[in-house]
């Protein structure tokens, strides 16, 4: 007979999924952090935290052309200001991503949802109390600081509509498609209102991709796409903001100068770059702190510097994908799926902005950016991301378990 001593004993905080029983820490850590080192998938954590490496690598290098750029005669800001202020967005970040990734799953959930009413109400809000720049009113300003309702939004929206479209596979006569694809409608509203046609496109298409992993047929695949196509053709001719991007997209007329001082950037760096500090381009780049900060990374880094971030993201995204392949869960696969898109997508655009692939839509390189906004949004869902993955060997055996039990 065994010694009751030695029998698993489940901590009552842990959930099957993001929890390991106690016999498997035998020889190990039982406490909540040891369990979160454990259970956490190392690799996809590197990938992470070697982006925001490199992050704050780009920032310094952009910090001195912001920095002049926006002071203008009066020296407002020293040249290190903008690094000071991303290290400082940094050390607030890391604990909100590492926290919210030791949550149990039913945790995580919960507070997605709490979060998805909170900042449904913050999107409202803008549109009364709304501050911004260039006709684009996208932030609330609080004291001493100011934030981006819709950046928050995005991570807690995905997993929101990942637990609808996860009931469907319980019970497939409840209307949960139709219930998100409304709340995507009003959530559209909202930002076309502020307005952000990049955000919206980019929530529209983590849904579609939801949608479709949760069953949605081909047929309203393409009722959808052929709808999106008509809705972008009567905003390029009703909206003066989307007629001007798109036409300086496709013909080159107009103004031009933020795309090309971008590619000025880059055939300035080559392939190796110019040098860290070495840069010349970059301070006749518009916003290299923010939108255009991969201009900057090809100047002073050159293109296989941009390459290897381009390959970090790439990593990531597959990294997610290949661990869900035997996934089980389906709140999980739709939840995990659809933040690997959003983060994969936004990187996407901003780097496919920078080398005139796409127009410009005014969407931050994800940890490389500066901005606080964006930085603990991202480490929000980073977090959310992380937790989700998280393994629990005594509930499947991939491959990762095997190599463990053998050791």
């Amino acid at each position: 007979m065994s010694d009751p001593s030695s029998e698993s004993v489940v901590q009552p905080w842990l959930t099957p999924r993001s929890a390991l029983t106690a016999a498997a820490f035998s020889r190990g850590d039982r406490s909540r952090l040891g369990v979160w080192f454990a259970t956490i998938d190392k690799l996809l954590l590197t990938f992470v935290i070697a982006l925001i490496g490199c992050g704050v690598i780009a920032v310094a290098a952009a910090s001195p052309a912001a920095a002049h750029r926006l002071s203008g005669a009066n020296f407002k800001y020293g040249d290190l200001y903008f690094l000071k202020r991303q290290i400082g967005w940094v050390i607030a970040g890391l604990p909100v991503m590492f926290g919210i990734s030791m949550l149990p799953v039913t945790w995580a959930k919960r507070l997605s949802l709490l979060l998805t009413l909170v900042f449904f109400g913050c999107l409202v809000a803008v549109m009364f109390i709304g501050t911004g720049t260039n006709g684009a009113a996208r932030w609330i300003q609080l004291p001493g600081f100011q934030f981006q309702p819709s950046e928050f939004f995005k991570p807690v929206f995905v997993v929101t509509t990942a637990w609808l479209l996860a009931l469907r596979f319980d019970d497939r006569s409840l209307p949960t498609m139709q219930i998100s694809f409304a709340m995507l409608l009003m959530v559209a509203a909202l930002l076309i209102k502020q307005p952000d046609f990049g955000q919206t496109a980019l929530i529209m298409a983590v849904w579609l991709v939801q949608s479709l992993l949760a069953g949605m047929s081909f047929w309203l695949l393409g009722a959808l796409v052929a709808a999106a196509t008509v809705g972008l053709g009567i905003a390029y001719l009703t909206v003066d903001h989307v007629t001007q991007r798109i036409d300086k997209f496709l013909t080159g007329g107009g103004d031009t100068y933020q795309i090309d001082k971008a590619l000025d950037c880059f055939r300035a760096g080559g392939l190796f770059g110019v040098g860290p500090g070495e840069g010349q381009m970059k301070f006749r780049l518009p916003e290299p702190h923010t939108d255009y900060i991969f201009s900057v990374i090809g100047e002073e880094f050159g293109m296989i510097a941009c390459l290897v971030i381009a390959g970090l993201y790439i990593a990531l995204v597959v990294r997610v994908f290949l661990m869900l392949l035997d996934e089980d869960d389906p709140f999980v696969m739709l939840a995990a799926t659809g933040l690997a898109t959003q983060f994969g997508l936004q990187a996407t655009i901003n780097m496919a902005v920078n080398l005139k692939l796409l127009p410009s839509k005014g969407m931050t390189l994800p940890f490389i950016s500066h901005g606080g906004s964006s930085f603990i949004a991202l480490c929000l869902g980073m977090g959310l991301l992380l937790g989700l993955t998280r393994r629990n060997p005594f509930l499947k055996a991939s491959p990762y378990v095997e190599r463990w039990r053998a050791a």
